[in-house]
């Protein structure tokens, strides 16, 4: 037949790789390059794919049809009109970019100034079809919690020139991502609340970007509210120098400029103003200055291709991509690399060896594939299996590795261990500690802001920069069917010269006026210092705090924070320093109520034990005898039968029968205050990480 005699006569190239699918890929493309129809039979036409099935082998098609479904994800265009095909998208980022066109830009800024929703609105101007709000928010607990979680980078194209835009969280808990990634780019977008004004955080991302020789370009967002004026945007711009100034910033990261913008309405001015005309309610003006303003990366084309990696996803299909900016040469698909680490004893080590495999950017919302990348730009690859984040990856004749990537240490610790209590083993899937410990090491590869040290009996020391980061780990694990026991949060100390260190946090919190005291006298026993008090701009009624307070005296006061301001205050906090131990902490902590039945909770029981202080539970739950199932409202523990019932009698009378009236429970939010701490089963600690969650972001992101 005509269709078997072309492919004899003109056999198609085959990949290097040897696998079906990539065969099945060239062959597929190869018949499409074709100028003349392979059969013009219409009986033919209609059975070339059948032939075509028909000249694979059983392995080919099956590995064809495992993988085909990735095709789409990984091919699709980016495009501002209507939709092109993969191999135009891909032919247009096969050429190597020039560095002068290249802008690398990060976006950070105290969380929920805007920094996720400016984004979105960049990648509309530049025509990238975004499917939903917070496009960059990819993880879903960041979607389901408003928060970002880990640093995303993306590329869009505007007036002939290419922009590495990287998304950085807002939380100081997440400032590993921050730290990890500046080092990528040349120029930073501060993005500050005209009506809040810098805050704790913006202080902490700044003094990061800062010391990187970034030259921040300040953005005042939400100018559309009706309580920001022209001057308290000028009082904002007044505080933000003076941080830049207190941070050390020189002349030329001091002569900032200034932009006004609305994300939400999606245009940003030079100018203030609330209501721009029409023709300008767009982000032009923004973009303008990110080209004018962010020098294109100082790059050598013509050097060996080195590599430093910021971030590391894992592929089912692909194995481990590895995301960082070319620091010198072109690197293409086929060429051969390693990996090198830089070790203080053995100097340079390699760790693996291999060839590029795939090499994609990050389009808008879409990963394409692209044949080549030169030095400046930020890439991803697959090929190698071993390097991780910080590692360098290069040419096989390049035997010096990059300087890696300095962080911060943790601050706070938990301990992760197998769940041995008498509930345990019911829900999880992953019980084993090997299990744990596994994923506990492939978190701690991913991200470098984590530290996993095994201990005994099958339990991991987990270090962390604060409560939230390790919250998130927490239920990340729960949602992958891991049941497992934690103990309460540790604060981390150091010793200098035969002196005690503790880490310092700075606070900063906003109540009304009648609550000042409350706050005031409650942080006072956690051994916190007041810096600064004064009224809120444009909020009459309301006070500013700014404090510094040890991290331990702040473990579990979220929940008193709320308590005493009603619901009308928020805090923030950031790490501030290591400084000397502050001493012993006040009345902080109160007793708990311990279990001494074994059974189902009644709500019989829970009605009379609610006078003696805060439950966690809820009647029908299990409990077992030493399990902590509420707060005390003094400072010693307390044994309760939390599953007595009532006894039945042939008596009846109208008031034998009492309405059982049970306040909502504080689900297990003791247990980050605890000194004693029972072994939560899958279920106990699903309640508390949706607590703790629910919690942590409703004061950060309110």
């Amino acid at each position: 037949m005509n269709l078997i005699k072309f492919y004899t006569d003109n056999p198609p190239p085959l990949s290097r790789l040897g696998t079906g699918y990539y065969q099945a890929q060239e062959l597929i493309s190869f018949t499409k390059s074709q100028e003349k129809p392979l059969v013009e039979d219409p009986f033919l036409t209609m059975a070339g794919p059948l032939l075509l099935r028909s000249l694979l082998s059983a392995s080919t098609r099956k590995s064809l049809s495992s993988h085909m479904v990735r095709l789409p994800r990984l091919t699709r265009g980016f495009s501002a009109g209507p939709a092109t095909s993969a191999a135009a998208d891909t032919t247009d980022l096969n050429a190597c970019l020039e560095p002068s066109r290249l802008r690398n830009v990060a976006v950070i800024a105290h969380v929920d100034h805007g920094k996720t929703t400016l984004m979105d609105r960049l990648l509309r101007q530049c025509g990238a079809d975004i499917p939903h709000e917070r496009a960059m928010d990819s993880i879903s607990l960041e979607r389901e919690r408003g928060i970002t979680i880990a640093s995303k980078v993306t590329s869009i194209s505007w007036k002939e020139n290419e922009l590495n835009m990287v998304d950085t969280p807002g939380h100081a808990d997440f400032g590993g991502e921050v730290e990890r990634v500046v080092g990528l780019v040349e120029g930073a977008v501060l993005v500050v609340d005209a009506g809040e004004g810098p805050l704790a955080q913006t202080k902490f991302v700044l003094a990061k970007a800062l010391n990187y020789g970034l030259r921040p370009i300040l953005l005042l967002n939400k100018v559309d509210r009706p309580s920001v004026s022209e001057e308290r945007c000028n009082e904002v711009e007044s505080l933000v120098f003076d941080l830049f100034a207190n941070l050390g910033a020189t002349d030329e990261q001091l002569d900032f400029p200034v932009l006004y913008a609305s994300a939400k309405e999606g245009w940003a001015s030079s100018t203030f103003t609330k209501d721009p005309p029409a023709g300008a309610k767009n982000m032009s003006q923004l973009l303008d200055a990110i080209v004018s303003h962010v020098p294109p990366p100082k790059a050598n084309l013509d050097g060996p291709f080195q590599m430093l990696v910021s971030m590391m996803e894992k592929d089912f299909f692909l194995g481990r991509i590895l995301t960082g900016r070319v620091s010198s040469g072109v690197v293409r698909v086929g060429d051969k690399i390693h990996g090198l680490r830089s070790k203080e004893s053995s100097g340079i080590e390699k760790i693996e060896e291999g060839k590029v495999v795939k090499l994609m950017k990050k389009k808008g919302t879409n990963m394409v594939l692209i044949d080549s990348a030169g030095a400046g730009d930020i890439i991803s690859m697959a090929g190698l299996a071993c390097p991780s984040i910080g590692h360098t990856v290069a040419n096989t004749e390049v035997m010096t590795a990059l300087p890696s990537i300095v962080l911060d240490p943790p601050t706070i610790s938990m301990t992760f261990g197998v769940n041995d209590s008498p509930l345990g083993g019911r829900d999880g899937i992953h019980l084993t500690g090997g299990k744990i410990g596994d994923r506990l090491m492939a978190e701690a590869e991913t991200n470098l802001a984590i530290n996993v040290i095994p201990g005994l009996s099958e339990s991991f020391e987990v270090q962390g920069r604060g409560e939230l980061q390790l919250g998130i780990l927490i239920e990340n694990m729960r949602r992958e069917g891991f049941e497992l026991s934690i103990s309460p949060p540790k604060v981390m100390y150091k010793t200098e010269n035969g002196q005690k260190l503790e880490p310092i946090e700075e606070v900063t919190s906003e109540v009304n006026d009648e609550h000042v005291g409350l706050v005031m006298e409650a942080l006072s026993h956690r051994r916190a210092e007041v810096t600064d008090m004064g009224p809120v701009d444009g909020n009459v009624g309301r006070t500013r705090l700014s404090l510094t307070c040890p991290s331990r005296g702040l473990v579990g006061y979220r929940s008193v924070f709320s308590s005493d301001t009603r619901g009308t205050g928020f805090m923030h906090r950031a790490f501030l320093s290591y400084e000397k131990y502050r001493g012993a902490l006040g009345n902080v902590r109160k007793g708990v109520l311990v279990s001494m039945g074994y059974g189902l909770i009644t709500a019989y029981a829970l009605m009379s034990l609610e006078a003696r202080g805060t439950l966690f539970v809820t009647p029908g739950m299990e409990t077992y005898d030493g399990m902590i199932v509420g707060e005390h409202s003094r400072d010693t523990d307390l044994d309760v039968n939390p599953v007595r019932s009532k006894e039945l009698t042939n008596i009846r009378a109208a008031s034998k029968d009492e309405n059982v009236k049970l306040s909502p429970p504080r689900l297990v939010g003791h247990c980050l205050a605890a000194k004693l701490l029972s072994l939560f089963p899958l279920k106990f600690v699903s309640y508390f990480i949706r607590w703790l969650l629910t919690c942590i972001t409703a004061f950060y992101c309110k």
